[in-house]
């Protein structure tokens, strides 16, 4: 029991004292999360409304897609990266193996679908809501998507803040492509799990804390969204 508080006391120290190694990796897990989930929104929005606007043949099967790669194993994500982008691979050029970039890259594939595929299904019923009364406004497609867009905003940050969940706690793709460098590419989760099978369980468990902590944050900020749009009617 001593020992355990001993680790404790050692890890609220680390938080405690701005150790800078350890503020470094905070640091990096969220510029490269906050990157990949910004650029995940641009890509995944027009997709979402896209769908939601829109009825076309295989449509069913496009959404199917989006569903079923929200569980898309991280690891094959990464082995598929890492044969891509590896100096023997079709496009190894480029050179963004074990960098930050790629570690960006692997975590928009993981977050593109939760985003398309949540947003999706509260833009259409949106959609379906006030459809007849932008036909009769005389809204073209453009205006209606923007619309729609723009009505459920405050509903999408949920789908959001759920990619951002997701690109938070990852580590299978992000430890193949990223080859977690210190001082480069070590992130959150890849240095816990490196910390805690090297036994310096000062470290995990200080970095555990700061991923809880980020955690309840994100729930809080979804908790707080959601009440703020049921007083405005988005429900």
């Amino acid at each position: 029991m001593s020992e355990f508080s001993e680790v404790l006391n050692s890890s609220a120290r680390l938080i405690f004292t701005l150790d800078s190694d350890f503020f470094e990796i905070i640091t990096l897990s969220l510029s490269i999360s906050i990157t990949a989930l910004v650029i995940s929104t641009l890509i995944s929005l027009p997709i979402a409304v896209f769908l939601a606007t829109n009825f076309f043949y295989g449509k069913s099967v496009v959404i199917l897609m989006f569903n079923s790669f929200m569980g898309l194993p991280p690891v094959l994500v990464g082995l598929f990266l890492y044969v891509l982008f590896s100096n023997s691979g079709p496009l190894g050029f480029i050179e963004i193996l074990y960098t930050p970039k790629i570690m960006i890259l692997a975590q928009i594939i993981l977050i593109v679908p939760i985003i398309v595929s949540l947003s999706q299904q509260v833009l259409e019923e949106m959609y379906l809501e006030y459809k007849e009364l932008l036909l009769s406004l005389g809204a073209n497609s453009k205006e209606m998507m923007a619309t729609i867009l723009w009505d459920s905003r405050y509903l999408l940050v949920t789908s959001i803040l759920a990619g951002l969940g997701r690109s938070m706690s990852e580590v299978g793709a992000i430890i193949i492509v990223g080859g977690n460098i210190a001082h480069f590419t070590r992130v959150m989760t890849t240095s816990i799990a490196l910390e805690t099978s090297r036994g310096n369980l000062e470290l995990a468990i200080a970095l555990g804390i700061i991923l809880i902590i980020i955690s309840i944050l994100i729930n809080l900020l979804v908790f707080t969204v959601k009440k703020f749009a049921k007083k405005l009617s988005y429900d």
